[in-house]
């Protein structure tokens, strides 16, 4: 999609820009206070540099846990652009009060006013993302959500550069508070164009007590095990990247002997690692929520943040003052550094964007918001207890390299427990490899595919990665109708029991499987899914297609779906096909070569039979 979205379309720009303004507004406040803590040597409540860092970091995200239930709550009830534009003025009333603050070096005053901030951040999180999908149509909703990851990060970094540089210079208070009132302003002219938006839900009635709201709240997602465990991945995310945020002052002051730019170089790499992750991750995701791109994610942070420790326990540079930046550059070792701080970003993004875009595609409008509220209540208990983590590791002395081993050896406990949880991450990540590394899967018609709704499609059977094939080229999940015998393969029997795969034999051969597979279908249509089945009843063996069963017809008379027929066409001769013998019994001839998925125009029931759908899929073919 054109980055005119965030320029020409008079719906999205706003959103975009306002939320632009205020992350760099967040940023560039948040960094100058952690700056003036880290290098000043300032003293508050008995705590010292290390542990302020640490309780500044806690004190923002404080917020979101106490209050975001109520947040999604009005977000829900009330006019987002509204709301929106309310937030905005109350922006500038707080940029005000850290002003005073700024200017006296009142710094519990400041403290107050972080607090103060990430209240405001609190009340718009759900408004952002639940207005998304309002603004854009379906087709952008991933590119919609990168675009606001990416700028959201580039405001970060903005701010931070912004807010690292100006503390360090003579008088630097007074640019400081000009930037925050100024930015302040221009998130409350941009606000004033956000459209407004139909009210998700005008009668729901607030409650005001926010602790069992907090779970009754995070308890909405429960139900969707995809959607919850995403909000979860996402959580973990900012539980890593607020350790990472507040260890990089202090690894870089006191393991690298680095100076403020370094610090603000390092967090300016950060940032845009997260931003072109976010990037690929949309250029990757082909206009789809692409969940099979989070396992790859996980697995780049995890190899970087164990090699960030092993790279930063290596540092031997010891100089009698802290390194500028062109020095820091200069010394062995850093280009490695970089690299690692840059990797754990990068994938970051890959693993972020689309846990985001599935929790908005997989949840109803009406609750869309709470959802991102509950989301942000775990978001935030996540990174508060980050920080309280953090500061434990530091009182009992752990060095910072042993910190990042910590946190990568954590990464991938949570990872491997979340895909364990959630097969559909392995599977989409395995569909995603065949997509896009093995094959080079087109898709024509895939609009005959109903957005939403029950629907069976049929399909020729080619090789036993058919479903895979599928599950890669068309956007809503699928259940698939396979024999049982392929449960008997050690990996595909993991695979299929953890992926809705529902196994079927002939009525012969055992009429218990065969009952339980047409039930099993039902239950599944009449919740509105989608089934795919291979009415041919086995693997081709000579790349022709076969004569199609009557079991669609039992199907389709319990119960009346429309009918899609596909064809896959371009698979035959792959080592996955029965050509020249046995599937996988000879090593692949060629990589990355193409094949079709076509979709053919969805077929009423009542006119749906299996002659006629064999009919439609071989007409497809050729």
């Amino acid at each position: 999609m054109s980055i005119d979205l965030i320029y020409k379309d008079k719906k999205f720009w706003p959103l975009f820009w306002t939320q632009f303004f205020g992350a760099l507004n967040d940023n560039y406040f948040k960094n100058a206070l952690v700056m003036l803590v880290a290098y000043k040597g300032i003293v508050l409540w008995g705590m010292d540099d290390k542990q302020l860092v640490a309780f500044a970091s806690g004190i923002f995200i404080l917020p979101f846990f106490l209050f975001s239930s109520m947040a999604g709550q009005i977000a829900d009830k009330f006019e987002k652009s509204h709301l929106i534009k309310a937030v905005k003025w109350a922006e500038l009333a707080i940029m005000l009060i850290a002003a005073f603050a700024f200017y006296s070096h009142h710094y519990a005053i400041l403290m107050i006013s972080l607090f103060l901030m990430g209240l405001h951040s609190t009340v718009f999180g759900p408004i952002k993302y639940s207005i998304i999908p309002e603004l854009v149509r379906e087709e952008q909703l991933v590119s919609g959500n990168a675009y606001v990851e990416v700028g959201t990060f580039m405001a970060i970094l903005i701010g931070t550069i912004c807010g690292g540089v100006v503390v360090s210079l003579p008088g630097g208070e007074m640019y400081l508070i000009a930037g925050l009132l100024f930015l302040s302003v221009c998130g409350i002219v941009t606000s004033q164009f956000v459209p407004k938006v139909i009210v998700a839900d005008p009668n729901l009635i607030l409650e005001k007590n926010p602790f069992p709201q907090m779970l009754k709240t995070t308890k909405l997602a429960y139900p969707n095990k995809a959607v919850f465990n995403s909000i979860l991945g996402i959580s973990w995310f900012w539980f890593l990247g607020a350790a990472i945020l507040s260890v990089l002052p202090i690894l870089t002051k006191n393991v690298l002997s680095g100076g403020e730019h370094v610090v603000t170089a390092f967090l300016a790499v950060f940032v845009i690692g997260i931003a072109a992750g976010s990037i690929v991750c949309e250029k990757l995701s082909f206009n789809r929520v692409e969940i099979g791109l989070v396992p790859f994610g996980s697995l780049g942070m995890t190899l970087f943040l164990v090699d960030m420790a092993f790279s930063s326990s290596q540092w031997s540079a010891q100089p009698s003052s802290l390194l500028s930046l062109e020095e820091f550059l200069n010394t062995p070792g850093s280009f490695r550094i970089v690299l690692d701080l840059f990797g754990i970003a990068f994938s970051g993004g890959l693993f972020n964007v689309p846990l985001y875009t599935l929790i908005q595609e997989r949840t109803p409008r009406e609750i869309r918001s709470r959802i991102v509220a509950g989301n942000n209540i775990l978001n935030s208990l996540f990174m508060v207890v980050s920080s309280v983590l953090l500061m434990w590791f530091y009182a009992i002395k752990l060095t910072i390299p042993q910190i990042f081993l910590i946190y990568g050896a954590f990464n991938l406990i949570v990872a491997v427990y979340i895909y364990h949880l959630v097969p559909e991450f392995t599977l989409r990540f395995l569909a995603w490899i065949l997509a896009r590394m093995i094959y080079r899967i087109r898709v024509e018609g895939h609009s005959n595919i109903p957005k939403e709704g029950a629907a069976i499609l049929v399909c020729n059977h080619v090789t036993f990665i058919d479903w895979l094939i599928l599950s890669a080229g068309i956007k809503r999940p699928i259940s698939f109708v396979m024999y049982y015998k392929f449960f008997n393969i050690p990996l595909v029997r993991y695979l299929f029991k953890n992926a809705n795969v529902i196994p079927i034999a002939g009525k012969n051969e055992d009429p218990v499987i065969f009952a339980k597979a047409f039930d099993t279908v039902s239950t599944r249509l009449r919740s509105g899914g989608l089934v795919c089945i291979f009415p041919e009843g086995g693997l081709t063996d000579d790349g022709q297609m076969k004569i199609f069963r009557k079991g669609i017809e039992h199907i389709i008379a319990r119960d009346p779906v429309p009918v899609v027929p596909v064809a896959l066409k371009g698979i035959w001769g792959s080592v996955f096909s029965r050509k020249g013998g046995k599937a996988l019994g000879h090593l692949p001839r060629r990589i990355w070569f193409p094949v079709w998925i076509k979709i053919g125009s969805s077929i009423p029931p009542h006119s749906a039979n299996a002659p006629l759908l064999e009919q439609k899929v071989r007409t497809l073919l050729n």
